[in-house]
C-alpha cells in the first residue's frame, strides 16, 4: 500500500463463557451463553434489556496467525475457492466474528445471549443494540452456495 496502515490496538471488554470449546461449523443458535463485562463497564450496558436482539463483535482467539486470502466456502473443498472477504470463514487478516444474538437476561455486567457463536473465552471487542430496519438491508442479494446448509 501507498500509505502505511496505523496499527490498531483493542482492548477487551468482556469475555464469552459457552458450552462451545472448540471451532465448529455447527449452527449454534441454540446455545446459551453468557457475557462477562468488565465490571468497570457495568453502567455501560443500562437500557440495553430494552432491546431483543444485540451484536458481539468478538475476537477469534483461536484462528491461526496467518489467514489465507483464499478459502473453500464453509470449509467444503467442493465450493471453489474464494477470496476471504467474500465468506465468512473465521480464519481472516483480522479475526474478528460478528453475532447477532437473542439477548435473553442482563444481570448486573453479565449479559445471557442466545444464538453466539463463538467459543468459550473469546475476548468481546464491542456490543451494539440491534435495531430492526437498521441493521437489516432490503433486496439484499447473495450467491447461490449460500442457500445450501
Amino acid at each position: 500500500m501507498e500509505d502505511e496502515l496505523p496499527e490498531i490496538n483493542l482492548k477487551p471488554i468482556g469475555t464469552v463463557r459457552s458450552e462451545i470449546k472448540e471451532r465448529t461449523r455447527h449452527y449454534s443458535g441454540d446455545v446459551v451463553s453468557e457475557i462477562i463485562v468488565d465490571s468497570s463497564l457495568t453502567e455501560a450496558l443500562d437500557n440495553l434489556d430494552e432491546f431483543s436482539h444485540i451484536i458481539v463483535l468478538y475476537w477469534i482467539h483461536k484462528s491461526p496467525h496467518r489467514a489465507p486470502n483464499k478459502v473453500h466456502p464453509r470449509g467444503n473443498p467442493q465450493n471453489k475457492l474464494m477470496g476471504v472477504f467474500a465468506t465468512r470463514s473465521p480464519d481472516r487478516p483480522n479475526p474478528i466474528g460478528k453475532s447477532t444474538v437473542r439477548l435473553l437476561e442482563r444481570r448486573d455486567n453479565i449479559l445471557k445471549v442466545q444464538g453466539l457463536d463463538a467459543i468459550d473465552g473469546s475476548p468481546v471487542l464491542d456490543i451494539k443494540p440491534y435495531i430492526p430496519g437498521y441493521d437489516s438491508v432490503d433486496n439484499a442479494k447473495a450467491p447461490s452456495w449460500m442457500d445450501k446448509r
